[in-house]
């Protein structure tokens, strides 16, 4: 496939890390502002940008928003490393003795966990194409492995319409729209925003339910095309994996205590249904439901905490780049770059065609910010500015958003590195096969966006 053979020698040659892409987004923006907007206060422009910066990046309501998402990661890793998932995967993948039974096993499995939870079902994803490996060399079937690779990260491209989505979550928390929105639009237009939206409108509403379910069609559909050429590819040469985290010293009774872990494991549970029963679904009441369920999947507390400090690592991407996400959402509200650019879309924009726009400038920015919750921050006031200009619903401009920056991931390799990690895949061998696939879902979400 010359072409994605070209886009790999790009992302190899001209692509920096995602750190680095950050902070090149954050001189852009500087530059941008000095340039384009007007010093609203008597000291330099240049010292006026560098104040806005610094606020934006410690925006309390945004730093919690940071953690939520570092949460969300850890927690649905924690749930794949108990020893009752690991088991459930390793039933499930006895299934698969060929690549096209495995490309459509892993596929269907992924696309529901990765519904439910982004970062569970990554690693259930990656974990289940490693098994499949492990099987076929001990085994001695053959299989095309990159795509077996492939069909364990397809979660990444229906993650923001699922559970564990950031915009359609965020906007389901009371106060955030009018939070984000005041001072960027007038107080009329801001007075006529929800206080909320909630997951009935974006992530359980209909019509996103049914384009997810066409998605469990085409997809495992396009994985039987590409598995049917028949090609097979070498195995890497596995090290032996445990099938759990799991500790034999017994020396802390308590640490090791299964009562003590489970019991408390059903209070957080009781207190989950307590407090959010009958609410909308929300950051905190995801991570509050895996919190009682990883301690009691774990079955004690030093098994739990050995998981989440081998979880933590993934996280470490969203902990440094948020902030920096947040210093440029605070340079483009409080210069007024966000209406802006907001105008400059409603220019050529209709109520229409405002969705496939968002769309595709999602699944661009996506690219540079490989981040959903980053995204939503930068991207999120233009979106709903422009949507109440145009007269857009806003669920549907949110899920465009959502739906562009998911599709863009099987472009853009960075969630992919905790896959690549646990299979011993390359991007380069993976690329070819997720193109495809971003392509076929592409153009699902379009004309979802344009009929329904």
């Amino acid at each position: 496939m010359p072409i994605t053979k070209t886009i790999e020698t790009l992302f190899q040659k001209y692509i920096p890390s995602p750190f680095v892409i950050a902070i090149l987004l954050t001189l852009l923006t500087m530059g941008l502002a000095l340039l384009f907007t007007e010093n609203p206060s008597e000291t330099s422009h240049a010292i006026t940008i560098l104040k806005f910066w610094e606020e934006g990046i410690w925006n309390n309501d945004l730093l919690v928003f940071a953690y939520q998402m570092m949460l969300i990661l850890v927690l649905g890793h924690v749930l794949v490393l108990s020893k009752p998932m690991n088991w459930l995967i390793s039933k499930i993948t006895v299934y698969a003795k060929d690549t096209i039974s495995a490309v459509l096993l892993i596929s269907v499995t992924t696309m529901l966990v990765a519904f439910f939870n982004w970062g569970l079902g990554l690693i259930f994803g990656a974990i289940m194409a490693r098994k499949v490996g492990e099987a076929a060399l001990q085994k001695g079937f053959k299989i095309n492995y990159p795509l077996v690779g492939a069909s364990g990260y397809i979660g990444l491209m229906i993650w923001h319409g699922g559970m564990s989505g950031s915009a359609p979550l965020k906007v389901a928390e009371k106060g955030h729209l009018t939070n984000m929105m005041d001072g960027i639009i007038s107080p009329e237009k801001l007075a006529s925003i929800p206080e909320i939206i909630t997951s009935q409108q974006t992530i359980f509403s209909w019509w996103n339910l049914l384009i997810f379910g066409i998605l469990l069609i085409v997809i495992p559909f396009t994985f039987y095309l590409l598995a049917r050429n028949g090609k097979t590819t070498e195995l890497p040469n596995f090290s032996i994996t445990k099938e759990t985290i799991e500790d034999q010293e017994k020396n802390d009774k308590l640490d090791h205590s299964k009562i003590l872990a489970i019991g408390f494991g059903f209070i957080g549970i009781t207190a989950f249904f307590a407090r959010y029963y009958g609410e909308s679904l929300s950051p905190n009441m995801l991570n509050f439901l895996m919190l009682g369920l990883g301690i009691i999947l774990h079955g004690n507390f030093k098994n739990f905490l050995k998981a989440v400090e081998e979880s933590i690592g993934g996280a470490s991407g969203i902990l440094i780049q948020f902030p920096l996400y947040f210093g440029i959402m605070g340079i483009m509200k409080s210069t007024g770059m966000v209406t802006m650019i907001s105008d400059a879309f409603i220019t050529v924009a209709t109520e229409t065609t405002l969705p496939i726009f968002t769309f595709f400038s999602a699944g661009l920015v996506n690219v540079f910010v490989p981040s959903g919750g980053g995204q939503w921050a930068i991207q999120g006031p233009i979106v709903i500015e422009s949507a109440l200009s145009l007269g857009v619903p806003l669920p549907k401009a949110i899920m465009a958003l959502a739906y562009g920056d998911q599709v863009t991931n099987m472009l853009q390799p960075f969630w992919a590195l905790p896959l690549l990690g646990i299979t011993k895949l390359k991007a380069k061998e993976i690329l070819p096969y997720t193109l495809v696939l971003m392509m076929v879902g592409s153009t699902v979400y379009i004309l979802g966006l344009l009929l329904l």
